[in-house]
């Protein structure tokens, strides 16, 4: 089991981290009302989480000793953060993006690059296919990114994701064998891409080297598969659900990786569209439950 950036020799309940996206933060343009960091990281700590991915670009000071400093305000730690890279275009060299991205890291004591094989287009809503050159382009720079962030004391992972290049159930089979980088296991987006995130847990642990929880509602998921509805639809729907309100083993999930020695963090994250400030606690609540039910399996 790979060891990614996370607490070795702690239980679940010191490994639990955020994201902002479960607090509507995203870094899609339009994609909803994006609440300040200041209270987005107050209830990070008041929901007792120990930790948290670092958000898009924007959300926390792009100056790495500010980012620092913000993050420590909250008595939080900084795990590291997802980053949406085009890896596919053999035009377009993606080192001197994930270069700076790697300088808040570095600064933070972040020890995770989460990297999404983006598209290139806006949103998650459509892409285009990889022909069998743009595969090899992908799989090469993958790779190239991942011993970047090695010589640079960040362990790179591979985030499957609705609406990029690694969606399918057929991507992620053909990252893995042509990649050598390990997986984010995103439960969410694996399964509204059609991978059983169970499965994938018990086939190939040692391939796993950060977790991303979220729980699923089947039906929405289904509607988003078959075109019936767009995939940010389907979020604003709810497709996101607290941790053991959905149709994901979540907590087969957990005891596998568990069994199989993963040390890691375990991110929650539900996300979230927000049309306005909310006024009462807003997704402060789906959180508190997805925490509670986690450290619930202990």
């Amino acid at each position: 089991m790979s060891e990614v950036g996370g607490v070795s020799g702690t239980g679940i309940a010191q490994r639990i981290a955020g994201a902002p996206i479960s607090w509507g933060v995203c870094e899609v343009p339009g994609w909803g009302h994006q609440m300040e960091p200041e209270r987005v990281l107050r209830e990070m700590r008041e929901v007792g989480l120990a930790a948290t991915e670092f958000g898009p670009d924007g959300f926390l000071p792009l100056e790495p000793a500010r980012k620092v400093e913000t993050l420590a305000r909250h008595g939080l730690a900084a795990v590291g953060g997802f980053v949406p890279v085009v890896a596919h275009d053999p035009g377009h060299d993606p080192l001197p993006q994930v270069d700076v991205a790697l300088d808040g890291f570095v600064a933070a004591g972040a020890g995770v690059l989460v990297l999404a094989a983006a598209t290139g287009l806006d949103g998650y809503d459509e892409r285009p296919e990889l022909d069998a050159d743009g595969w090899k382009t992908l799989c090469e720079n993958l790779d190239r990114l991942a011993v970047r962030a090695q010589e640079r004391g960040v362990h790179a992972c591979l985030h499957p994701h609705v609406g990029t290049m690694v969606e399918t159930r057929d991507d992620v089979y053909r990252l893995l064998d042509g990649a050598r980088l390990p997986l984010c296991l995103d439960t969410g987006h694996l399964f509204v891409g059609g991978t059983d995130p169970a499965a994938l847990a018990r086939e190939l642990p040692e391939r796993i080297a950060h977790t991303h929880l979220k729980d699923v509602d089947a039906g929405l998921a289904e509607s988003a598969r078959a075109g019936q509805c767009t995939y940010t639809e389907a979020v604003r729907a709810g497709m996101y659900r607290p941790l053991g309100r959905g149709d994901v083993d979540i907590a087969g999930i957990v005891r596998t990786l568990e069994a199989h020695g993963y040390q890691g963090w375990y991110v929650m994250e539900q996300d979230t569209v927000l049309d306005a400030e909310p006024e009462g606690a807003g997704p402060l609540l789906d959180v508190a439950v997805s925490v509670a039910y986690l450290r619930g399996l202990e």
